[in-house]
């Protein structure tokens, strides 16, 4: 269902799940994501390609949630942002190689073994394997569509993309991505919507989603109306689970009024998991 969400609203929410906040975290860092032999033919690989993990120390087989920050696939660093601190789930926040460094698809490529990574480990971090929700902002969300959505990323690394218990991008793009179109060539105000797209990989059976945009006045040039693309074609394929959400009085910069909506996600989601 797409929504419009006022700043009333969004203030209201309040998160709860489970005794989150008496719980006690611990904070590990710069864990790589690649085996030994992938760092081993390549230092900014090796330099780069890190992940930390965020998790509660007292409780098992909790959600994860698995964040990618923005930037334009040119710059950022990983981050967690502070909606997510102390909510009872478990976060793997990933820095990813950067343009011009590399090109597409590694940034892709990188994200998906990123949370390939968070498939076969999370265990020991008190996580739920079964639990694992894929989201980040801008070009974050963007990779967190394209692993969704685009099986063959995940194939790679012997995992279902389908396992993703869900996704959740903020502001991420549809259509192929900027930066990606200016490696081709193509200029950031002409759409395409290729295999690099979101919107190419449309399917009925992937995994539950929530697309979270700012106001479609303030957002980027078009970003609402590509979300709203996606929402459109994911529902004319019949995808059971879909939501499109615009941050009323928020443009791009919407991340810490659309984390609640995240976590309202997260709660549901996982206790449906198994019933579907």
């Amino acid at each position: 269902m797409r929504k419009f969400v006022s700043l009333v609203i969004v203030s209201c929410f309040s998160i709860s799940i489970g005794l989150a906040q008496t719980l006690r975290y611990e904070l590990v860092k710069d864990l790589p994501y690649y085996d030994l032999a992938a760092q081993n033919t390549d230092a900014y690989l090796k330099d780069r390609c890190k992940l930390d993990v965020y998790y509660p120390k007292d409780t098992v087989n909790v959600p994860t949630v698995v964040w990618f920050h923005g930037g334009g696939l040119e710059f950022g660093e990983k981050d967690i942002p502070e909606g997510l601190l102390k909510q009872g789930v478990v976060v793997v926040s990933v820095n990813y190689r950067l343009h011009p460094k590399v090109q597409h698809p590694i940034y892709i490529e990188d994200a998906a073994a990123a949370v390939a990574w968070t498939f076969k480990n999370i265990d020991r971090y008190n996580g739920d394997p079964k639990k694992i929700f894929v989201t980040g902002h801008s070009a974050g969300g963007y990779l967190a569509s394209m692993v969704g959505l685009d099986k063959s990323y995940l194939q790679k690394f012997d995992v279902d993309a389908n396992d993703i218990a869900g996704l959740i991008p903020f502001s991420g793009h549809g259509i192929t991505h900027f930066t990606i179109r200016k490696e081709m060539g193509i200029s950031g105000t002409q759409p395409i919507v290729d295999r690099f797209a979101p919107l190419y990989h449309v399917r009925k059976d992937a995994p539950p989603m929530l697309l979270i945009t700012g106001n479609r006045e303030l957002e980027l040039l078009g970003r609402y109306e590509e979300n709203a693309y996606l929402y459109r074609m994911m529902k004319v394929v019949e995808h059971p689970d879909i939501e499109l959400m615009e941050m009323d009085g928020y443009g791009h910069n919407m991340v810490y009024p659309a984390v609640p909506l995240l976590l309202n996600f997260v709660q549901r989601v996982s206790g449906n998991i198994g019933v579907r």
